[in-house]
């Protein structure tokens, strides 16, 4: 006798195009088919890779260094040695352009790894113990919040005599931490009572096998979702901070400190060239990230890409 498919009434993004359930894929196979029918977060992705392959391979594209000063060129319209001629202290703007791209990348990636790290260890541990651990963490995260953040960040960084990417990177991570924390902490939560959660632990499975074996895996969709948000925020405040002189220090370039130098009223109508190219890099790639955590949102989330 034939065996008919099983059919599921109602709309449900694990169905096919005929309405019968998809067999033989695992979670993340749906999760990717579901990402590659965004097709915005998909443009986004090749975008992105465009602007990463850039910076990565800017020899390839300037044999100018991005700190080298030359006072016979300051503010030098573009030319054919220099596209996007020389800022105010004759360095060359395209050099500084994918070089500086290099740092803002690092410092969001970094930075955002970091937070992620932090997060994710704290969120489990408060999530998974609760009790006076999960009071302890929470009223840290609560007092973080309560600052003000860019009042905080700008009072830790005015405090240091020399602030470099790394010890920039640690203070950001290190005021970034509560959000991701509490939302970890509440995904636990709602597993820490799951009937395949209670079974581990009746078959005498240890706290560290049950987080990283059933916790981490059935969490990972928030966590790659805001992780990903996270990278363009970093991006966004690493920038910013450039912009009012708190981020990296000059000579080495980024984007921001690129437009702050660009902050002259006579710069900003006389030479766009000047700004307008790491604005739009910061635009366009806090806009893909943000796409492309957008269609992981919905990715890993049935519920938001229902037929």
């Amino acid at each position: 006798m034939e065996t008919k498919p099983q059919v599921v009434s109602g709309p449900n993004p694990y169905l096919n195009h005929e309405g019968k359930l998809e067999k033989g894929q695992s979670p993340f196979k749906l999760a990717l088919n579901r990402f590659m029918k965004n097709k915005l977060a998909v443009a986004s992705v090749f975008l992105l890779i465009l602007i990463v392959m850039a910076v990565v391979f800017a020899p390839l594209f300037t044999d100018h260094s991005p700190t080298k000063s030359n006072l016979l060129l300051i503010e030098h319209p573009p030319s054919e040695d220099h596209p996007l001629g020389n800022d105010s202290s004759g360095r060359d703007n395209l050099s500084r352009l994918l070089y500086g791209g290099r740092i803002s990348l690092i410092v969001g990636f970094s930075a955002m790894l970091f937070t992620l790290v932090i997060g994710v260890v704290l969120g489990s541990i408060a999530g998974y113990y609760g009790g006076k651990i999960d009071a302890i963490i929470m009223r840290a995260a609560d007092l973080m919040l309560i600052l003000p953040f860019l009042v905080l960040l700008l009072t830790i960084v005015a405090l240091l005599e020399k602030v470099t990417i790394g010890i920039f990177v640690t203070i950001i991570a290190l005021t970034s931490w509560p959000t991701l924390t509490r939302i970890i902490r509440g995904t636990y939560l709602s597993l820490r009572e799951q009937e395949f959660v209670l079974g581990a632990r009746a078959i005498g499975a240890s706290d560290f096998r049950i987080i990283f074996k059933h916790f981490i895996p059935n969490a990972i969709g928030p966590i790659v979702v805001n992780a990903t948000l996270m990278m363009a925020t970093m991006i966004i405040i690493e920038s910013g901070l450039s912009f009012i002189g708190f981020g990296i220090p000059q000579p080495t370039p980024t984007w921001g400190n690129m437009i702050s130098e660009a902050q002259s009223l006579r710069i900003l109508r006389n030479s766009p060239e000047a700004w307008v190219p790491p604005g739009l890099c910061i635009l366009l790639t806090v806009l893909c990230i943000n796409f492309i955590g957008d269609g992981l949102r919905d990715a890993f989330d049935p519920k938001s890409n229902q037929r």
